[in-house]
Formats: C-alpha cells, structure tokens, sequence
C-alpha cells in the first residue's frame, strides 16, 4: 500500500508591490520618529555680551548703549527660526504636525520677545512720551505680533524675519554717531515699567502652573446680600486637564528661555542705573533663579505627581523658581523706585 503523499498547507505570498509599500512606510515612520526626537531639543542658552561684540565687529560698528539689549532680541527671534527643525508652530505636515511641547515652547519665547520689542518701541528709544518713535521699531513691533501659527502668505516665519530686519536696521544706526539717529534711554523709569511687566507674566505662569495638582479660587470681590451684608464668593477647585499640563510647562521653559538671555543683556546696558540704586544685586538674584530653571530635564514626559508624593511634579519645581524670580523682580522695582 502506498503512502500518500500530503501536501503542505497552502501559503498565500504577498505581492511584491505590497512588499514594497510596506517597506516604504515603515522607512517612512522610522525617519519621522527620528526627526521628531531631533527635533524635540530645546535650544541651548548664548552670551549676549559675546554674542553681540562679534555681531557689531562683523558689521563694522562700535558697541553702543542698549546694542546688548536690542542684539539679545535679534539673536532671540533668530534661533527661534533657525534652531532644529526650524519653526515648527505653523508645519501642518509630519514630523512637525506631531510634534506637542516644542511649539508651546516657541509661544513662550515669542512672548518674551514681543514684550521687549514694545518696551523698545514705547519707552527705551524715547526721551519722554511725547518724542516720536523709532520707525523701524514701528515696523517690527506688529511683525513680530503677527499670529504665531500662520502658515498661508505671509507665515509666521517671513513676518518675523521682516521684523529682524527692521531690528538689525535700529541696531545699526542706534551705533551712528548722528544725534538725530536712533536712541536708546538705560533709564530707572524704563527698566521698571518693563519689569512690571515680566512680573505680571511670571505671576500668570506660576499660577498655571501650579493649577497642575489643583488650586481653591475664591473670588476676591465681596457680595452684599440682600441684607446688605457682605460675604466672599464661594470657592472653587480649579485644575489643568492633564493633556495641558506639559503645553503649560513647555511655554513656561520657552519664556524663561528667553527672558533669561534678556535680563543678562540689560544686566549689561543698564549696570550705571543699577549700581547707582543698588540693584545689581537684585538682578543677579533674579538671573540666578532662572538659570536653575532652565535645568535639563532628565525624564522623558513631564510628570505631574502629588506635591508631597513619591513621583515628582515638574510644574511645581518650575513654579517654585518661577515665583522665586518674581519675588526678585517686585523688590528690584522697588530699589528702582527710589530715588
């Protein structure tokens, strides 16, 4: 009797065209993941006084009052363009689509920046409020307010490199000798309004963030009943939703990116007006908190653990610093004040 013989289970092959597309997808994901994790790198900090003495050589123009300051900003705005994967707030296609904390970050030091610009515009490159304004630093203030994810003509992008522009053109001829060219006042007055300022923006994002665990708000205003005594308003728990815990980080580390590289620069333009009130001390406490908040973070997703629990909770610590900075700045206000 003969064996017979079995033949082996059917196997369906795949098509080589399929074959292909599967591999070209998963190259494809390999290189995005890739980018993104390039891309996801906050950029890292740079002198200003450094910085701006090799910009003014390259130019051929002497170092001036306010060249600190006003380079710090061009310099700012610049690496937010140019730094990995460019400026990604606006990329409506992969890997930048994908990309979450990179973009807050960039929200938060365009806000730096547009707050500098306007302190440029309306009160360091004026004698008095009724001297006429720079004209380039008209031109740049609403370029660089142009909406942050714009991506149809004009992007984002070429409205603030237009805004650079008219930056560098104040800087150039704040350096001319021409008293009828471009100024810059390093004024107590100036520096406090400007101060006044940041403060408000470090206060706003240090309650965001530590709304992280959850805060009671209790609405400040008394109401009167109908009996005509007053009684506060009742409490209520607010907290971040979770997906907007890292969003909030992100621009918080964005910002104090910014403001850090700021505070060095007028460190630098305003030192005469600090030493005279005895605020360099001041400014050098506030410099300090925002140089530890700008350390590396060593884990890989924001953790948002209870305020006394095992895991930590990064938006406190940033928090902590952030409060700690303003704290600073309302008493160099206060020194500034004085006369």
């Amino acid at each position: 009797m003969e064996a017979s013989t079995v033949n082996p289970p059917y196997r369906r092959r795949r098509h080589p065209l399929a074959q292909l597309i599967l591999a070209v997808v998963a190259l494809l994901a390999i290189i995005v993941l890739a980018l993104m994790w390039w891309w996801d790198r906050e950029p890292p900090q740079f002198d200003p006084v450094t910085s701006t003495t090799a910009y003014m050589t390259s130019i051929n123009r002497p170092m001036s009052t306010g060249a600190v300051t006003t380079y710090t900003l061009v310099h700012s705005v610049e690496t937010l363009l140019d730094k990995r994967g460019g400026y990604i707030s606006n990329d409506k296609f992969p890997p930048g689509v994908f990309l979450d904390n990179m973009p807050n970050w960039e929200f938060g030091s365009l806000t730096a920046s547009r707050d500098l610009i306007r302190a440029l515009r309306n009160d360091f490159s004026r004698s008095q409020t009724q001297s006429t304004e720079d004209k380039d630093l008209a031109e740049a203030d609403p370029l660089l307010s142009s909406p942050n994810d714009r991506w149809l003509l004009p992007s984002s992008e070429s409205q603030y490199r237009k805004a650079v522009d008219h930056m560098e053109g104040y800087l150039s001829r704040l350096s001319d000798t021409d008293d009828g060219n471009a100024h810059f006042y390093a004024r107590a007055d100036n520096l406090a309004d400007y101060l006044q300022i940041v403060s408000t923006r470090l206060g706003s994002l240090s309650q965001r963030l530590s709304a992280s665990v959850g805060q009671l708000k209790v609405d400040a205003a008394p109401n009167a009943d109908a009996s005509g005594n007053a009684s506060t308003g009742a409490g209520q728990i607010v907290r971040t939703p979770w997906n907007k815990i890292d969003d909030n980080f992100y621009e918080a580390r964005g910002y104090t990116w910014a403001l850090l590289e700021q505070l060095k620069a007028i460190r630098h333009d305003f030192a005469p007006i600090l030493r005279s009130k005895n605020a360099d001390a001041g400014l050098q406490q506030v410099i300090r908190e925002l140089e530890e908040s700008q350390k590396a973070l060593s884990s890989p997703v924001v953790l948002n653990g209870s305020p006394f629990g095992f895991f930590a909770n990064h938006s406190l610590v940033m928090a902590n610093y952030i409060s700690r900075a303003n704290a600073a700045i309302i008493d160099l206000r206060t020194l500034l004040g004085r006369g």
